[in-house]
């Protein structure tokens, strides 16, 4: 049996998917038993009894979702006719590209309105077109913003914007208000998880995904200058040549734990003086959100 059709345990309820002899589509039963042949057994609410391929049968609950089903909104349509941000991110957007580099966009779009009145709601993220792109829908990027992701906080300042609507710039005037002491914790637990994965892998194979760790020291640096300025900068500046270093394998590892180390001190200290406020600005966000739902609705009139 694939993932996709699992075997059906003895007791398990289920639904005839096509008329079996003079049973109808739609008679339900409990499986019985597996025969050697590999079909089923199963006795009818009726006591009848009939035998079926796996594909005849439903589990009873997932056969009646099936019949309700509502045609989901598609996710290409959404970022083709309704992003309204997109920026590329990564290493181009950090200053840390080489000539292999892929070019990494994420994006932002905003489903219409009347598409949350349906049972089927439209997707919170959507991979595509290409293999490196990435979109949310507006909602689910401010929720994730508000607690500080650094994912959607980089695509905000990135400064290689390729699609910018209005209602995109009414986004990146409002990323002051996503920017709080939050970042203390995102970033340094984060980076703190990941570590302690490359950690095993040097353990394991001798030396960890370099790639990885220069960007979450990477990331320790941008929480850095956040914390002390209030203002998050994604660009590596003058950290490119030791990050690049790292990237390359170049830095001992004990010299890597050391920077980690001393970094997650910074942010520590940093905390204690940071001009951000405790929790992000929810109110300001939450009142721009309702305002493009009620506009969208508005526009499609």
């Amino acid at each position: 049996m694939s993932a996709a059709t699992p075997e059906l345990a003895p007791g398990t309820q289920v639904v005839l998917r096509a008329a079996a002899g003079p049973i109808p589509a739609g008679a339900t039963g409990r499986v019985t038993g597996l025969g050697s042949d590999g079909r089923y057994q199963v006795r009818l609410v009726d006591d009848r009894e009939v035998v079926c391929e796996r594909n005849q049968l439903a589990l009873r609950t997932a056969y009646q979702s099936e019949q309700i089903a509502v045609a989901a909104v598609d996710g290409a349509t959404l970022v083709r006719e309704h992003t309204v941000y997109a920026a590329i991110v990564g290493s181009r957007a950090f200053g840390l590209d080489t000539e292999s580099s892929d070019t990494d966009t994420r994006g932002v779009y905003v489903a219409p309105t009347e598409a949350f009145w349906s049972f089927a709601k439209p997707p919170t993220h959507v991979e595509g077109p290409a293999d490196e792109w990435f979109s949310w829908e507006v909602e689910r990027f401010c929720e994730l913003a508000l607690k500080a992701n650094p994912n959607m906080l980089e695509v905000l300042h990135s400064p290689l914007v390729v699609r910018q609507t209005p209602i995109g710039t009414e986004l990146v005037e409002l990323r002051d208000a996503f920017l709080s002491q939050l970042a203390y914790q995102t970033y340094s637990g984060y980076v703190l998880s990941q570590f302690k994965k490359l950690e095993a892998d040097f353990r394991r194979d001798g030396r960890p995904k370099w790639k990885h760790a220069m960007h979450l020291i990477r990331l320790l640096l941008a929480a850095r200058t956040l914390l002390h300025e209030g203002q998050l900068t994604i660009d590596a500046g003058p950290h490119r040549d030791r990050l690049l270093a790292l990237r390359a394998g170049e830095l001992p590892w004990d010299e890597v734990e050391r920077w980690r180390l001393s970094l997650h001190a910074d942010l520590e200290q940093a905390l204690t003086t940071t001009s951000l406020p405790e929790v992000p600005d929810v109110a300001r966000v939450n009142a721009w959100l309702y305002t493009v739902r009620a506009r969208n609705l508005e526009d499609r009139r």
